[in-house]
């Protein structure tokens, strides 16, 4: 049987200028919504929480949407990650040190529109992302 790694994150949005955008970061070349895995003990929407605390510093999420999440196809070698969506209503977004690297685990983050987004990340990023616009247009 195999084993799969299972990770929880957020897709953050904020309106910005009136436009709807989505909280990106990126690590080397890759670009993701803030996620990380789940750990003993923990259900996923908490790990969600907490990873995104972690790697943005944003305390002020609001699941508008409710609990609802979408989950990556197998990747990687068995992993499976789980992304809720949320709203960030204000809090300035900063990168910090992870004490388990001693660096920040990001190179970047971007507040970007839907269609930006869609040029920066991968397909399987891609499917989150459209996930999250059909909840929040709808």
């Amino acid at each position: 049987m195999k084993v799969i790694k299972r990770s929880a994150g957020v897709v953050v949005t904020r309106r910005i200028d009136g436009e709807r955008r989505y909280l990106l970061l990126r690590c080397y070349r890759y670009w993701d919504f803030p996620k990380g895995e789940i750990e003993q003990g923990e259900d996923p929407l908490q790990a969600a929480r907490r990873e995104s605390e972690e790697e943005t510093n944003l305390t002020d999420l609001r699941f508008l949407w409710g609990e609802v999440y979408t989950e990556t196809p197998v990747y990687a070698k068995g992993k499976v990650a789980r992304y809720y969506l949320a709203e960030s209503p204000a809090g300035e977004v900063s990168l910090p040190v992870s004490p388990e690297l001693d660096t920040p685990e990001h190179h970047e983050f971007r507040w970007v529109s839907y269609e930006d987004a869609r040029s920066l990340v991968n397909d399987r990023i891609a499917a989150v992302l459209d996930w999250a616009r059909g909840r929040v247009s709808g």
